[in-house]
């Protein structure tokens, strides 16, 4: 869960769209909430699971529709995991450079390893995230 103080992020590029994939209601507010406030993204969309996000980002892509420039990744969802959601969603060929940081309470070193194997993947991040943590791996995006 991040942090309740906000932080303004000066000197960064802002993300058109981020998109939060992640069941905990609560880390999901804080998220928003921060983004929003640090003004990172200008629009944030969330899935509850996996697989809902497969679904519509896949429709997004095969529509040519604005897709997400970021993806907050949680690992351990209903449905369609974190990892299922990695498996299909790195098989759609996509145009545009999608940054994907894994958000996971789990801190096992084997899903930490097995995060390095995606390409798509920047980071893994355990939770609860601060905002400066965040800030700190933002700073790091490009598109």
């Amino acid at each position: 869960m991040l942090a309740p103080h906000l932080v303004y992020v000066s000197n960064m590029k802002k993300i058109d769209i981020i998109c939060i994939i992640d069941d905990d209601p609560i880390h999901v507010f804080f998220t928003q909430e921060s983004l929003k406030e640090a003004e990172i993204g200008a629009s944030i969309v969330v899935y509850e699971n996996g697989k809902d996000a497969f679904d519509n980002l896949k429709l997004l892509i095969t529509k040519e529709k604005d897709i997400p420039d970021l993806i907050l990744l949680d690992i351990n969802m209903p449905i369609w995991d974190g990892w299922d959601f990695l498996d299909e969603f790195t098989k759609i060929p996509v145009d545009k450079k999608i940054t994907i940081y894994v958000v996971s309470s789990s801190s096992n070193p084997q899903d930490m390893q097995k995060a390095k194997t995606y390409e798509q993947v920047s980071n893994f991040i355990v939770k609860p995230i601060s905002m400066e943590t965040l800030k700190k791996e933002l700073q790091n995006y490009h598109d």
